[in-house]
């Protein structure tokens, strides 16, 4: 099922055209999208907003996360074109190198909205960021409080992809409502692994 021929994104840009203000004051919640693609830059910029690194020498990252345990997995559920230059397929983000891996191929979106609750602007976007986790990572070192951070820190990840969607003239929605075994089945995920969030990226009418 996996490829493993990595997908190497261009590098991300550390200047936007708005400021944080603005970003701040325009975010929305939007569930309407076109079939536009978005570029492969695009892509790159958001995935580096969830948790890519912001300071390569400590490997930090752009959410902050307890300890640095960084419990946060990150797929793409790209649909058919909604990626320039990218198959469709479910993809893994590789933080440190900036790679996105295919872990499964086909377009799942109908699959992946009718886990949650049928929501038809799933299956309309080019692409959905899905955050999951391994509570493990965080929970060795803090025990049951570290679910908490966990927590903590995927609603931080939701925020950086609200911004950045903004900031890229793109919309997003951050989506909890799901049958987690069902989405864990479409995915694929290991036993250990969670979703938590489901956020559709695309253009609006």
């Amino acid at each position: 099922m996996k490829d493993n021929q990595p997908i190497y994104l261009p590098p991300p840009r550390p200047r936007g055209k708005i400021s944080l203000e603005e970003a701040l004051a325009r975010r929305r919640s939007i569930r309407d999208f076109t079939p536009r693609p978005l570029s492969l830059s695009h892509l790159s910029q958001m995935l580096w907003a969830t948790q890519g690194i912001s300071e390569p020498l400590r490997q930090f990252r752009t959410a902050p996360s307890a300890g640095a345990t960084y419990p946060l997995d990150v797929f793409v559920v790209c649909g058919q074109n909604g990626v320039e230059n990218i198959s469709e397929g479910v993809y893994q983000y590789n933080p440190e190198e900036h790679t996105l891996s295919r872990h499964l191929a086909g377009d799942l979106r109908r699959e992946l909205a009718r886990a949650a609750l049928n929501e038809a602007f799933i299956y309309r976007a080019p692409l959905n960021i899905v955050l999951c986790v391994e509570y493990q990572r965080t929970t060795w070192r803090y025990g049951s409080r570290g679910e908490r951070y966990v927590h903590i820190e995927v609603g931080h990840v939701g925020q950086n992809i609200y911004l950045q969607a903004v900031a890229l003239g793109l919309n997003t929605v951050a989506v909890g409502a799901f049958r987690d075994e069902e989405v864990s089945r479409v995915l694929y995920l290991d036993k250990d692994c969670q979703p938590l969030y489901i956020m559709p990226v695309g253009w609006s009418g």
